[in-house]
This record gives structure tokens, sequence and C-alpha cells, in this order.
């Protein structure tokens, strides 16, 4: 059994490492977001909560990470420098209910996958 979950792992890992582009499990923690990564550098999910209060909640946590360098509510964007690196939180509005939260991060022109997953978690996390 152990060999069979060994075998597993290592084809996922080859799998993510050669498409590019991994699922991740956040929707026990998130109550019910699934988000994924669409690139290297960038993190998406699409999520049933208000899109001001998903806002507000990007704004704070931009302003405790980082300074924030441009902030267009009307085009739901966020760009901010941070220790870690640069990035940029986008918010799209897909339907009256249900709004698409993408976060890229950079740090030295390298994606930085941890960085966005951290900061998509934080946005979910402190919305309503």
């Amino acid at each position: 059994m152990k060999k069979r979950i060994a075998v597993a792992g290592i084809i996922s890992v080859l799998t993510i490492g050669l498409c590019g582009c991994a699922p991740l499990i956040v929707g026990g923690i998130l109550g019910g977001v699934g988000a994924y990564a669409v690139s290297k550098d960038t993190i998406q999910g699409e999520t049933d909560k208000p899109y001001e209060s998903l806002w507000e909640s990007a704004v704070k946590v931009a302003r405790i990470r980082g300074t924030v360098r441009q902030e267009d509510v009307t085009k739901g964007y966020l760009e901010l420098q941070t220790d870690s690196g640069r990035i940029w939180i986008t918010l799209i509005r897909l339907t009256q209910a249900t709004t698409r939260v993408k976060v890229s991060a950079r740090r030295f022109h390298m994606p930085n996958i941890a960085l966005a997953q951290d900061m998509f978690v934080k946005i979910m996390e402190q919305s309503q």
C-alpha cells in the first residue's frame, strides 16, 4: 500500500512538472472555493463571496503585506511591492453572485507560486 502511494506521489509530481499547472486543494479551508494554478506564477479561483467584501479584503491584505503601487476598484486591480516580490491581484465579476480572484506573484522576474497561493488564501480568509 505504501509503495502504491509513493508511486502515485512520484507520478503526480512528474505530471505537475511537465504540464506547468497544479490543482490546489483549498476548498476545505476556504468554504467551497476551488483554487488552481493557471500558470507558474498565478493562482485563481471562483467564489460566491460578495465582490465588495473580496475587494476590501484584498486591499487590507495588500496594505499589510507591502506597498500598494496601483489600485483601481472599478477594474478590480491591485498591484503591490513586497519584500518577497511583486504581486498582482485581479477581481473579475463573472455573475451577480460569482467573482473570480486571480493572484500572480513574481520575485526577481521569476514565478513565485507560493507567494501567490499565500496571498490568495489570506484574501479568502479575510472576506466574509
